[in-house]
Order: structure tokens, then C-alpha cells, then sequence
């Protein structure tokens, strides 16, 4: 029996790759980038990741806004919006360091650039 899709990247996988962020890490989250099929699959374990470290006894602040940072750079234009909308979802301090990094990264300035009027 072949496994299915959803195993492939189900929200709490997905979450763990955001928790450790290496190399093997990054190279998973690029391969989700490639299918648009799986965005959600992406922003729903991005947000039980943030959820997390909402709950967290320690807020690592630098790595939460690394995160952002990297997917600002990364993320294709498609999902700009959507990782801001993510980053926006909340007033607390884990939810301000991803969007700081989301933000300096100018991923949604590059995906959807001002319009010279």
C-alpha cells in the first residue's frame, strides 16, 4: 500500500521542520514550495509551529524572526500574502519576531512590487 500524500507532509511534520531548520530541513520545506497543492499543508504546520513557541516556557525570539527571514526569501510570491497573514494572526511577541523577519526579508515588497504612479 502506497502511503498517502498527507503523510508526506502532514501540519505536525511540517512543524518539526520548522523546529530544527538545517540543511535536510530547508531542502523539505523548498521541495513543499515546488506544489502549490500543498500550501496548506505548509502554512497550517508554520502556525502549530508558532503556536508552540507562542506556549513556550522560553521565547527564542532570533529564531522565530530567522524563520520569517528565510521564508520571506524563499517562499514563492504566492504565498507572500498568506505567511503575512500568518505573521499578523496575533499581538504576541512570537508572532512580532516572525513578522520582523518576514518583513526585513521584503519577500511581499519583491512578489508584489508599488506600482510607479
Amino acid at each position: 500500500m502506497q502511503p498517502s500524500q498527507t503523510s508526506f507532509a502532514d501540519n505536525a511534520s511540517v512543524a518539526e521542520k520548522f523546529r530544527g531548520m538545517s540543511e535536510a530541513d530547508r531542502s523539505f520545506l523548498l521541495l513543499l514550495f515546488e506544489n502549490a497543492a500543498r500550501d496548506d499543508a505548509l502554512l497550517d504546520g508554520l502556525a502549530v509551529y508558532i503556536d508552540e513557541q507562542t506556549r513556550a516556557p522560553f521565547l527564542n525570539s532570533l529564531k522565530l524572526s530567522k524563520c520569517g527571514e528565510w521564508l520571506g526569501n524563499n517562499a514563492p510570491a504566492r504565498l507572500q500574502v498568506r505567511l503575512m497573514e500568518v505573521a499578523r494572526s496575533s499581538q504576541h511577541p512570537a508572532c512580532n519576531a516572525f513578522r520582523e523577519g518576514l518583513t526585513r526579508s521584503g519577500g511581499l515588497e519583491r512578489a508584489f512590487p508599488k506600482a510607479d504612479i
